[in-house]
């Protein structure tokens, strides 16, 4: 592991992504001890308090963890899916909010990966992932639900679809689609949505998953993107007349 301590670049922000390049390369694995404090600053030629810098920007992104005692040290982390699934949600939100994403980008983008995975989903859902979606139904159609708890409902609806694939990896990918974007579009599209519509297209949803038609849940879910679109359009162009 090298740096360049010419490069104007914040030195403990090299260390880090150094040793950061050297887990992801699989040159450092999970449960390694890293070399001590002392031992980096020589090798880095830098001091320890760069040294702890980086080693803080590191836990900070839940690659390393920290151990006392005689043993201790600072160790790579394993990273689980339920972690990662929640920076990836964090990422992908902050992306979306702090940049020029428009709304038919998003929505084709969100869609395109949903659809990707009804075939799987067909054929792998549990009674589980179906109970989800059924009682999600049924909680959009109660009387007096806010336009939170209904945006609330309509991504676990999508999170369950998405989960009855059975692949924790598609889980992950599409964690920014339905849990970043869709909750975005929804604060677009609230306004004019008919409920009725949605809740009729996710019981078709539902049902297809149900009798494992992947074609019937493709077709749902396209008519779905359309509404979408149009509800997008129509939202943009009442914010224009204001």
């Amino acid at each position: 592991m090298k740096i360049d301590p010419k490069n104007k670049a914040d030195l403990s922000a090299q260390i880090a992504k150094a040793i950061r390049d050297a887990i992801i390369s699989g040159d450092m694995n999970v449960d390694e001890r890293l070399p001590s404090e002392s031992e980096l600053a020589d090798q880095f030629e830098v001091s320890r308090s760069t040294v702890r810098e980086a080693l803080k920007r590191l836990a900070a992104q839940n690659l390393i963890r920290t151990q006392r005692g005689a043993t201790g040290g600072a160790f790579v982390r394993r990273l689980s899916y339920d972690e990662a699934y929640a920076q990836h949600i964090t990422t992908s939100t902050l992306l979306l909010s702090m940049n020029a994403v428009d709304f038919e980008t998003a929505c084709e983008a969100r869609f395109a990966l949903e659809r990707a995975c009804a075939p799987l989903s067909s054929a792998r859902r549990t009674p589980d992932h179906l109970a989800t979606m059924r009682a999600e139904i049924h909680r959009q159609a109660q009387p007096g639900l806010s336009d939170e708890r209904f945006c609330d409902s309509d991504v676990a609806f999508h999170r369950a679809l998405v989960d009855g694939a059975g692949n924790p990896v598609l889980s992950y990918q599409l964690a920014g689609a339905v849990e970043a974007m869709q909750p975005l579009m929804n604060m677009i599209t609230f306004t004019q949505r008919n409920r009725d519509v949605i809740i009729g297209l996710h019981t078709r949803i539902a049902d297809a998953l149900e009798m494992q038609n992947s074609a019937d849940a493709d077709t749902a879910l396209a008519e779905l993107t359309a509404y979408t679109l149009t509800l997008g359009e129509e939202a943009m162009e009442a914010r224009a007349r204001r």
